[in-house]
Parts: structure tokens; sequence; C-alpha cells
């Protein structure tokens, strides 16, 4: 994208935003609720995104998205801080990639946690993979109209002549 004098860009305070201070493995551990707190957000965002096509455009789908998280985060400290942070540990030592089979228990433990205090179900295996239809209240983005070339050079009159080629047809089996 080439910037100009006349392109618009936000202002410092407008694509300033707090982020979340949580470590690879917290994340992690989170991920899956989280994911599923945050759809309606996320999935908003992200159809901005594609839509629009211009990320300028979607400066407060994105706002949403983390404050969603900061909300999802700050509930489950409120409720289950320490579970989580169980699990998250599990997960930080228990292996160097962050796996999540060799925590499987700590998970259970964190999964009913968060069960009986956010009502939020861990989602199944291949849950974000499918396809869903989101209902958006942002009007759909202009139609690009078609480009409209004039015709081509017309063709010649019939009566133009048409002398035989210099070297001969490509379709010499023809003649």
């Amino acid at each position: 994208m080439v910037v100009t004098k006349d392109t618009f860009l936000p202002t410092e305070e407008e694509l300033t935003v707090p982020e979340i201070n949580l470590s690879g493995p917290a994340l992690r551990a989170g991920a899956f609720h989280l994911g599923k707190y945050c759809e309606a957000q996320n999935n908003e965002f992200m159809l901005c995104r594609q839509e629009l096509d211009d990320p300028r455009a979607c400066i407060n789908e994105g706002k949403a998205v983390t404050n969603c998280a900061f909300e999802f985060f700050r509930k489950l400290k409120k409720t289950c801080a320490q579970e989580f942070t169980q699990y998250a540990n599990c997960i930080d030592k228990s292996s160097g990639d962050m796996d999540f089979k060799h925590c499987r228990k700590t998970q259970s433990v964190y999964d009913k946690c968060v069960l009986d205090n956010l009502q939020l179900e861990r989602p199944d295996y291949g849950y974000f993979c499918r396809a869903k239809v989101h209902a958006t209240e942002r009007p759909p983005p202009p139609k690009k109209e078609k480009t409209v070339y004039p015709d081509a050079t017309p063709g010649l009159p019939e009566d133009y002549p048409r002398p035989e080629s210099k070297y001969g047809s490509r379709f010499h089996w023809l003649n």
C-alpha cells in the first residue's frame, strides 16, 4: 500500500490499547475458553478485516476483542485463579513445547471450575474449525462496480481486401 499525504492514518491515541500482560503458557491455558467467550467479538473483527481489507477501518472491533479478553481473564482471576495457575504452570513446566497431553488432570480441574463459575464449557476438538454464519449489525461494504471498458477495436469490414499470406498458411493441410 502506497502512503501519500492524503492517506488517513489513525492517531496514536486511537491505536493505543492496553495489552494483556500474560505469558505464553497462561494464554495457552486459557485459549479454548477465551476463544469461546469472545467468539462474537472475534468473528466481528475478522469479518470486518476480510470485507473491508483495511485494518484502519476495524480499530474499534479490535479494541472490542481486547476488552473482551480482559473481561474474561478478570472473571477467571476472581473465580478460578488457583486452578488456572496450576494448569498454566503444568503446561509451562511439563514439556518443552507446552503440550497439553501431560496436564489432563489439572485441565479437568480447571475445566470444571470454569464450567461451575462461568458456565462456559470447554469447546470440543474441532469446534473452531467448523464453518459458522455470523450475524452482524454492521452494514455490508459497498460493492465495487465492475470496470466497463470500451469495446475493442472493431473488426475489419467484410469487403476489406484480404491478400494471400506471404509465406503460406499456417494451416497448410486445409488448402
